[in-house]
């Protein structure tokens, strides 16, 4: 029993034994080593290969199609080696060349030809089978056409329909008359190339073929013409684009940041503000850093805004300049500016960093007094103050021309430790530090007015002048005693904050109600 592999040789599954395999293997290899890894060699080798499969399907007896080192042997016979090829050569230069009668006596197959057909190639396979011109078997099948009144015509059919066509070099060399051997495979090969390099070298050399190339050029001359004409158009298009869209951002930068409201609100692609913007920094960072962050700011915006007019402009007129040193130079401002911004802002941000709070505290001497009344004043502001802007419940109103920063206190009500009503009143603030964050609580102004049992409460506290935003707030807290009461006016509703009760009512719903403290909370007092 032999060990066998399984192979496939030009697209057939052979099972071939082991020395079988051995002995082919070294025949591909040296044939591969003879005629190279170029194209060509490698179309020789692949019409070799189609011709060995064949012989091994012919010899095969056996239904596994197993190769046996006899059959591999009898192939090699059959082709022939390299060095068989080169001792041929050597006796046909010797005088001793193949003599017509043994070519004629080599067996013959009939293929349809593909490379001499008209329509389906039958007749160059006739004219290679008996050796005669094609040209000849055309004339006397189109003559037999009409003699045989379309007979011919279907005989032509059956034949390209049974004739198998010739694939291979192999089949080609057949059809001819000649052995498929490595030499003639070689041979074959070598002569279709040579054959298509002059068709090749015919057709360059021809009128026709120059007529063709110049109308080529003059067509892609005008391609590339227009094509240039459009990228210029387009280029021309974007630069006046960004020409429009520079100088409409830099008239809108300069009349927001310089004049402090844009005259030209209504214009396409800029912005509208509606407050100050100097006006609205001064309220958040100290005095000349507005200034100084307005200028950075500027920058910041303006160059690239400068960089679109001046790329718009040299795209429009392809004037000549160092765009390198005009490019660094920008970059070089630009980021200077972003970081003295950060630095600034990160100087501002310190200013929030601590945290104080003062607290003032008001009695209320009162032993027949049961119930508080607690009302919110009249807003004096009302009328003739413009509110700017508002953030964490601070506004800024102008009265009289002059700005004021107002907060709007927040109001609760808790259990009393003593048998007094006790208000008090928290001042919050922040500061850069906690000596500073206290001072700037202490300047809170918020006022209210007490008279008997009611309490006036002013609707907001006011900043000092000059006083920066440091998230300042007031909070208010009426201390209760158990048994005692406090009624909470309507108007309250802007200024009560969650104040605890017993039925967890909603802070709107708790204005113009009495509410009594009992041991488990605030009460609801029923009329």
């Amino acid at each position: 029993m032999k060990k066998t592999f399984t192979i496939n040789i030009s697209g057939t599954v052979f099972h071939i034994e082991e020395d079988a395999y051995e002995v082919l293997q070294k025949y591909l290899v040296k044939l591969k080593n003879h005629f190279g890894t170029n194209e060509e060699g490698k179309e020789i080798l692949a019409d070799i290969e189609a011709r060995i499969a064949e012989i091994f399907i012919e010899k095969s007896t056996n239904v596994q199609n197993v190769v046996t080192i006899g059959m591999v042997e009898g192939a090699i016979e059959i082709m022939g080696t390299p060095e068989d090829f080169v001792e041929d050569e050597d006796e046909s230069e010797e005088g001793a060349p193949m003599s017509e009668s043994d070519e004629a006596k080599r067996k013959r197959r009939l293929y349809r030809d593909p490379d001499h057909r008209v329509i389906g190639g039958v007749c160059g396979g006739l004219g290679a089978y008996f050796n005669m011109d094609p040209v000849i078997l055309r004339i006397i099948f189109v003559a037999l056409l009409f003699l045989t009144s379309g007979a011919a015509f279907l005989a032509y059919i059956i034949l390209w329909i049974a004739v198998p066509k010739a694939k291979n070099t192999a089949q080609r060399l057949e059809m001819r008359g000649q052995e498929a051997t490595v030499k003639n495979i070689e041979k074959s090969i070598k002569e279709e190339v040579n054959d298509v390099k002059e068709s090749f070298k015919k057709m360059k050399d021809s009128e026709s073929y120059a007529k063709g190339k110049r109308t080529v050029d003059a067509a892609g001359d005008v391609a590339y013409s227009g094509i240039k004409v459009i990228l210029r158009v387009a280029v021309i298009v974007i630069g006046v684009l960004l020409i429009i869209s520079g100088f409409l951002g830099l008239l809108g930068l300069i009349s927001t940041m310089v004049v402090g409201h844009s005259f030209v609100a209504d214009w396409p692609m800029v912005w509208s503000p509606e407050i100050e913007v100097p006006g609205f920094l001064n309220h958040f960072v100290s005095p000349g850093t507005v200034t100084f962050g307005m200028i950075a700011i500027g920058i910041l915006a303006g160059i690239p805004l400068l960089a679109m007019l001046f790329i718009g402009t040299k795209l429009v007129f392809s004037y000549k300049t160092n765009n390198t040193a005009i490019g660094l130079t920008m970059v070089g401002v630009w980021l200077i500016a972003l970081v003295a911004l950060i630095g600034v802002s990160l100087g501002q941000l310190g200013n929030y960093k601590s945290l104080s709070s003062f607290t003032e505290t008001k009695t209320i001497s009162c032993d027949s007094c049961q119930t508080l009344t607690l009302k919110l004043g009249e807003d004096k502001y009302e009328d003739y103050a413009k509110m700017d802007f508002e953030i964490d419940n601070v506004k800024v109103a102008v009265v009289d021309g002059e700005e004021v920063l107002l907060g709007q206190a927040r109001l609760d009500v808790e259990k009393s430790g003593n048998n007094e009503f006790v208000i008090l009143v928290k001042k919050i603030s922040r500061g850069k530090t906690r000596e500073l964050a206290k001072e700037n609580s202490e300047s809170i102004i918020y006022r209210y007015d007490l008279k008997d049992s009611t309490v006036v409460f002013d609707p907001y506290f006011i900043l000092g002048k000059d006083e920066k935003y440091r998230g300042q707030q007031v909070d208010i807290t009426i201390k209760v005693p158990e048994g005692k009461a406090v009624y909470l006016s309507d108007d309250l509703v802007k200024i009560i904050h969650d104040i605890e009760n017993v039925s967890n009512t909603w802070d709107g719903d708790m204005v113009g109600k009495t509410w009594e403290m009992k041991p488990e909370g605030l009460t609801l007092k029923e009329k």
